[in-house]
């Protein structure tokens, strides 16, 4: 159920359904994933995200493209540097309720290999 308390997906347009898939196959590879990560809680640079992922600026800044042509992030001018942050609270709604979805499903095996 959507956070409304409706769920929305049943009156989901063709078009809207392929611009949702279409973000998740965005958020499906893992570096693009890393950076949503790192961008979800904090405003980062291009050199700041390549030194704390340990990618190129190249690979980074490649990834930003389609990650802001997604609508997944946004980038905010800062004088002569450019940060990326989470598009909207949507974005970061989805991204911490995955990552607590993964963390609860891997607290619950680990209990259960233990038992």
């Amino acid at each position: 159920m959507a956070r409304g308390g409706k769920s929305k997906s049943k009156n989901l347009q063709t078009g809207e359904i392929q611009n949702l898939a279409e973000m998740f196959r965005l958020l499906g590879d893992p570096t693009r994933l890393r950076i949503v990560l790192a961008c979800s809680t904090r405003d980062l640079s291009v050199g700041d995200i390549a030194e704390t992922l340990e990618l190129s600026q190249s690979l980074v800044s490649h990834h930003l493209r389609l990650l802001r042509a997604g609508r997944i992030l946004r980038a905010e001018r800062h004088g002569r540097h450019v940060f990326y942050g989470a598009a909207d609270d949507h974005i970061r709604h989805v991204i911490a309720d995955m990552v607590e979805h993964v963390a609860e499903a891997h607290s619950h095996t680990r209990a259960k290999t233990a038992a």
